[in-house]
């Protein structure tokens, strides 16, 4: 077939008018967005389909103004589908959609290599990006609320936002490009509506963060409400961690039965991101009430309802004025599904109904594997001992709390397989009385599972050989402070030490050793330096002692240092028929 033939059945068989074609397809470079490929390609296509239906010489011809939009077309196209190498593809994207890829970018390190890999993208990550992700200011400092305020951009890629306190020697964190004072904004001739200005800037650049997704609240001498800061809160709803540290928190409510009735409606917004969250005192007095409530913290964890870690915490007041914050309604209504680790200190419970609320309240959460427990029962309390229903806390793995309630829990039947995976228990004070015979028969059923016990304190040594004789297969043994004994001199060393190792020598499987020092003094562990008489004859005992442990216990590794508090620990090292001691520095 001739090419003549060919166009002819390639033509169409009606006319379609040329004002129709060249409506079709605007002409204006102007009209086309850079930052939109799918309509520049659409557009493109739509011009080349054109082609064919043209009459006459015009047929699969362009006009100029047609040819100068398919070159622009091609240049907006080309990033995306073009031949060119992926890298530079990508660097040759406009600065706002880099931008807007670079603020799916969360962690500081991953920022910085993102900026080391060209220059174009440091030119977008540093300015705009790397400083802004993490923040950390006082409640005063006004540049940085107002520079926030006017750049809303710049907000939007705050991640974690910290507000410290006044009186902090802490180093703050806030963008270079913030000029370092700015007389007008931190203007001090208003003094009583100081405060109010510094709320008012506050909320402003906080509601400007919808991005954020850790926020953090330690300013104890500031008397800015939460309850003004918390609906703001509610809209950031990528929040996954939020730490408030402050004493106004747990003031009493003037309208509690408003607040309670009110709650459904105060329920509809939720985080649903939010996982971790902190409500903690703080050791000042500054906001402190004789008569605490939960009602704030109540009220607030009603817009949670996806918590993994809670942490509620009431410092210990001087003075018997000071009360502590009944728990009963927190643990009546609060009920988390996904609850994985509970933490409540200092708080107590009424006498006769406490008890039960916190039973139900526990056996209501399944999934808890760490639960941190230090109540009490008010005055008044039934003496029976608290009974847990069965099966309750299947997957509890750590466990701190008092005598009865861990005796509890050791005695509350599990029909899970395997038992419940109890491995940690803390907090336990040994009395030397019948009262340890409950918690003793329930840490024998239970010492397959149980390998770390961290006691609060003990009695007589006698105490603690029962504790080894129902545990066995401990790995780490904290025996803490002695009740009525006094702390003997560092010099002195321990004076049973023959004791302590024929107890020591009875768990096979023991690493660390916590709570009592089994060595003497010395001011160097150099068998070589220039030492006196008594020195040299400290550091002969030392290693004597080093080779009995050795001895006795085969995979004893760590104990305490001679100086009580000082951070570090003995650790015990061997090398073939040899062992030797070494002191290390740790995390107090």
């Amino acid at each position: 077939m001739s090419s003549r033939a060919k166009g002819k059945a390639a033509r169409p068989s009606a006319k379609v008018p040329r004002s129709k074609i060249s409506r079709a397809v605007d002409t204006s470079i102007s009209s086309y967005d850079r930052t939109d490929p799918f309509t520049a390609l659409n557009t493109l296509l739509k011009l080349l389909v054109s082609l064919p239906t043209r009459l006459g010489g015009c047929q699969y011809k362009l006009t100029p103004d047609e040819h100068a939009l398919s070159l622009h077309l091609l240049n907006i196209v080309e990033p995306f589908v073009g031949v060119a190498e992926s890298q530079r593809s990508f660097t040759r994207q406009p600065t706002e959609l880099l931008d807007a890829i670079v603020s799916h970018v969360d962690a500081k390190p991953d920022l910085l290599s993102l900026a080391l890999s060209c220059k174009r993208l440091h030119q977008v990550v540093f300015p705009r990006h790397f400083e802004y992700r993490v923040i950390r200011g006082k409640v005063s400092s006004l540049r940085l609320w107002n520079h926030l305020i006017v750049n809303r951009s710049l907000a939007r890629n705050v991640r974690v936002l910290e507000i410290v306190d006044e009186r902090t020697t802490g180093q703050e964190i806030i963008p270079s490009d913030i000029m370092a004072t700015d007389t007008d904004l931190e203007s001090s001739d208003d003094e009583l509506g100081l405060h109010a200005k510094h709320e008012r800037y506050l909320v402003a650049a906080l509601g400007r963060m919808p991005t954020l997704q850790s926020f953090t609240w330690s300013c104890n001498h500031s008397p800015i409400s939460m309850e003004n800061l918390w609906p703001l809160l509610l809209k950031c709803q990528s929040l996954n961690h939020i730490e408030i540290n402050d004493n106004l928190l747990f003031a009493p409510k003037e309208d509690e039965e408003e607040d309670v009735a009110s709650g459904s409606k105060k329920r509809a917004h939720i985080l649903p991101g939010l996982r971790t969250i902190t409500f903690k005192s703080t050791k000042h007095n500054y906001g402190a009430t004789k008569t605490p409530s939960l009602t704030r913290v109540s009220t607030m964890l009603n817009n949670c309802p996806n918590l993994e870690d809670l942490t509620v915490g009431y410092g210990q007041r001087r003075g018997g004025d000071y009360m502590s914050p009944v728990a009963d309604d927190l643990l009546l209504c609060g009920r988390w599904p996904q609850l994985r680790s509970l933490a409540l200190t200092n708080l107590w419970c009424s006498p006769h109904t406490g008890l039960n609320v916190t039973a139900t309240f526990l056996a209501a959460h399944a999934n808890l594997q760490v639960l941190h427990l230090d109540m009490a029962a008010g005055a008044g309390a039934p003496t029976t001992p608290l009974v847990l229903p069965p099966n309750a806390l299947p997957h509890l793995r750590e466990l701190r709390a008092n005598r009865e309630f861990a005796s509890a829990v050791l005695h509350c039947p599990c029909g899970a397989p395997g038992g419940r995976p109890l491995e940690v228990i803390k907090g336990v004070k040994l009395s030397g009385t019948g009262w340890d015979d409950r918690f003793l028969a329930g840490l024998r059923a239970a010492s397959a599972s149980v390998r770390r016990v961290e006691l609060a304190g003990w009695n007589e040594v006698d105490d603690v050989k029962r504790l080894v004789a129902c545990a066995p297969k401990l790995v780490w043994l904290d025996v803490g402070k002695r009740s009525g004994g006094q702390t003997a001199a560092a010099s002195s060393g321990p004076t049973n030490l023959s004791e302590w190792i024929s107890v020591l020598a009875s768990l096979a499987e023991l690493t660390t050793f916590h709570g009592v020092r089994l060595f003497y003094e010395v001011s160097s562990t150099d068998p070589n330096a220039a030492v006196s008489l008594s020195e040299r004859s400290k550091l002969r005992k030392n290693e004597e002692i080093v080779s009995t442990l050795v001895w006795k216990c085969a995979k004893l590794r760590r104990v305490d240092h001679w100086e009580e508090g000082s951070g570090k620990v003995v650790v015990i090292i061997r090398d073939g028929e040899k062992a030797r001691y070494e002191v290390r520095r740790v995390r107090v």
